[in-house]
């Protein structure tokens, strides 16, 4: 009988963690930033909730989840300013003792975010928005809404299989880890950082790159 107790907590507490592992968890309630701290810091310094909206206005740095994550579905709502930079990374480190390793960047891939059309300096396609920054040019140009305009971005990992969605369109799928990608990561930047070295899970960082970017409707879903 005890055998039998032992068995049906263990199998009641496995199917809990299954439920909470497929419930839409929002991250962002336009209320708080309970989830969320600033790069290597405790506090979310630089970014600020303005009508429901986290927002930073080019005065923060980089934004964390307190939490790190592996196979998930992350959905989220985003606006870049006039001739603004950001972007959404994930798999990033941040507690790691390693001397390469000084932004969020340097150990995260990101779904870029930037104003295509006007951006002040000359971008490749690989650096336009939803691509996996300098790395896979986004499928389609053209889904893009232009920026001052809400867009929807979504970033599923499952298995090292990563797939970048804008306004519900897929802009850029790759394997994470595979040679295909080492051979790309290789030949570029960040062929020298943590980036370079696949590792499983990570925190999801929201990018202060000095201009006004605006995010909403922030969730995840582990899988």
């Amino acid at each position: 009988m005890k055998n039998l107790i032992i068995l049906c907590a263990s199998l009641c507490l496995s199917l809990s963690a299954l439920a909470q592992k497929n419930k839409w968890v929002k991250l962002f309630d336009g209320k708080s930033l309970e989830n969320w701290h600033s790069w290597k810091k405790t506090d979310a310094t630089g970014w600020e909730i303005v009508n429901g909206e986290l927002t930073t206005q080019g005065k923060g740095g980089d934004l964390l989840t307190n939490k790190q994550y592996e196979n998930f579905i992350f959905t989220f709502e985003f606006k870049a300013s006039p001739k603004g930079n950001s972007g959404v990374l994930y798999k990033v480190l941040e507690n790691v003792k390693d001397s390469t390793l000084f932004n969020t960047y340097a150990s995260g891939p990101e779904f870029q975010i930037i104003d295509d059309a006007n951006y002040p300096q000359p971008i490749t396609d690989r650096q336009k928005t939803g691509a996996s920054y300098d790395i896979i040019a986004p499928y389609d140009l053209k889904i893009v809404k232009p920026a001052g305009e809400w867009n929807k971005g979504k970033i599923e990992i499952n298995n090292n299989k990563i797939t970048h969605t804008l306004n519900g369109v897929v802009v850029a799928s790759y394997v994470y880890g595979n040679d295909t990608w080492a051979s790309s990561v290789a030949a570029s930047k960040f062929a020298k950082w943590p980036y370079a070295k696949a590792h499983a899970k990570g925190h999801i960082s929201l990018q202060g790159h000095g201009d006004v970017v605006h995010f909403k409707n922030i969730r995840i879903k582990e899988l």
